[in-house]
């Protein structure tokens, strides 16, 4: 069973115990061990979009609803973070600075459903949601994500670094969902009930 105001306080106190994402990502597998028990505890997701569970300035935590081909452009966090997929895939590609402000490709991993991924401090990645359904994950930040100081972005064409705006970056959730609806419902309908069947 999932329980959010648990979840939250194991982050916390694993936060407190370990400055490092180390015992977050055991509280992290644990909770995404059992999709289904997320599921239900947040709710089948309907939309894309960036939903705050918990805000500190030490602690972020964040349920993130990708939309089908959903893709958000390289970016960094200035700080550790853990992600746990507990529906859909996300694929992250990892990026390195290359000299005149932008950076190229590095590596890439596959998130599947169960999956309990730690991001290092100075890790530059970006996220896209492959597969024609929604993707949700919990994203835990050992830090306040949405304060902009010292973050960047990198321009998805010339891949030139610019600062990063967490309101653009919800902008980018509400695109996603006006091409979502102007495909119908019915074709992500089709698409969850196809993907269920992972899960």
């Amino acid at each position: 069973m999932f329980d959010l105001d648990q979840f939250i306080a194991d982050c916390r106190a694993a936060c407190a115990a370990d400055k490092s994402q180390r015992e977050v990502r055991d509280v992290m597998r644990r909770a995404v061990s059992e999709p289904a028990a997320v599921l239900k505890a947040l709710g089948e997701p309907q939309r894309a979009g960036m939903h705050t569970l918990h805000r500190a300035r030490d602690l972020t935590i964040l349920n993130l609803v990708w939309a089908p081909m959903m893709t958000v452009l390289p970016h960094n966090h200035h700080m550790w973070a853990v992600i746990g997929i507990y529906t859909g895939r996300e694929d992250n590609i990892f990026w390195r600075r290359i000299p005149g402000g932008r950076v190229e490709a590095a590596g890439a991993k596959a998130l599947c459903t169960k999956d309990a991924e730690p991001l290092g401090r100075d890790i530059i990645h970006s996220v896209t949601n492959p597969i024609p359904r929604l993707t949700a994950a919990i994203h835990v930040y050992g830090g306040d994500f949405f304060d902009p100081a010292h973050r960047s972005e990198w321009d998805p064409e010339t891949l030139t670094e610019g600062p990063f705006d967490p309101e653009r970056a919800r902008r980018r959730f509400d695109e996603a969902n006006n091409r979502m609806a102007e495909q119908g419902p019915t074709a992500h309908l089709a698409a969850t009930i196809r993907g269920r069947g992972g899960n």
